[in-house]
């Protein structure tokens, strides 16, 4: 999430463009990789962390709905690099994010959410189908819904199915977890002269070649006006912080 361009157009670009001042309803986007230790596996007490952030945004009157990757526990693109057929290789991996869906379902339901898992790939024996109308009415009823199987079709990723969930489920913003506080200039672990954006616009960052989300989801995401904000979920009650409004991340407007 970075580009080599003076640092000068990020102020430029907040005074054009204004944050979304009542956030009702939001589509938390967060990795696979972020719930393992090392990017690799489901760790319960990583889980546990990302459970507790959300449940402090519930606990606001905020409406959450969450899609999940699954990186951590299978990267289809990987396998199809070695020569599985590529359709397969994505079911698998939509597969992973229903693994990631119910570890964070009962990790939510600890912290005393009311939590619903739905599936965009049918296995009702463990989670419901992914219906838009029944995952609204468990949001207008304040449960937290968890979003696995991606879109359920191969060659799409998890950044295009949380667009596409976010404009379904009339959301007002995607708030896309990372471990990174927002998006810079230039990578700031590797130009000190970096800057953070404190608002950025669709255009300005498809011209920077910034790489907010993959280029599928971030044009969904345009067409639709679709607010994004890139956040560091694992600074502790950040997430609910960028609910309230304060300065912290990078929205893309």
């Amino acid at each position: 999430m970075s580009a080599s361009e003076p640092a000068g157009g990020a102020r430029q670009t907040a005074a054009r463009l204004e944050p979304p001042r009542h956030i009702k309803r939001i589509l938390l986007k967060i990795s696979g990789e972020s719930l393992g230790e090392d990017n690799v596996g489901v760790a319960p007490k990583v889980v546990a962390e990302v459970a507790e952030q959300i449940a402090r945004v519930q606990r606001l009157g905020v409406e959450v709905a969450v899609v999940v990757g699954g990186g951590n526990l299978m990267r289809g693109a990987a396998f199809a690099q070695q020569g599985t057929n590529r359709a397969t290789a994505d079911h698998m991996g939509m597969l992973a994010t229903a693994i990631n869906a119910l570890a964070l379902q009962d990790a939510l339901e600890r912290c005393g959410v009311e939590t619903r898992a739905a599936c965009a790939v049918e296995m009702k024996t463990v989670m419901e189908p992914y219906i838009r109308r029944r995952v609204i009415r468990h949001l207008e009823k304040g449960r937290a819904v968890v979003l696995a199987g991606g879109t359920g079709n191969p060659y799409f990723t998890t950044d295009t199915a949380a667009a596409l969930r976010a404009t379904e489920l009339g959301v007002d913003a995607i708030f896309k977890a990372t471990k990174v506080d927002g998006v810079y200039t230039a990578d700031p672990r590797k130009d000190p002269t970096a800057t953070r954006f404190d608002v950025l616009g669709f255009r300005e960052a498809l011209d920077r070649d910034l790489q907010v989300m993959d280029r599928t989801a971030f044009t969904l995401c345009m067409e639709n006006r679709m607010p994004i904000m890139v956040f560091d979920m694992f600074a502790a009650g950040n997430m609910e912080r960028a609910v309230r409004g304060d300065n912290i991340g990078t929205w893309v407007l």
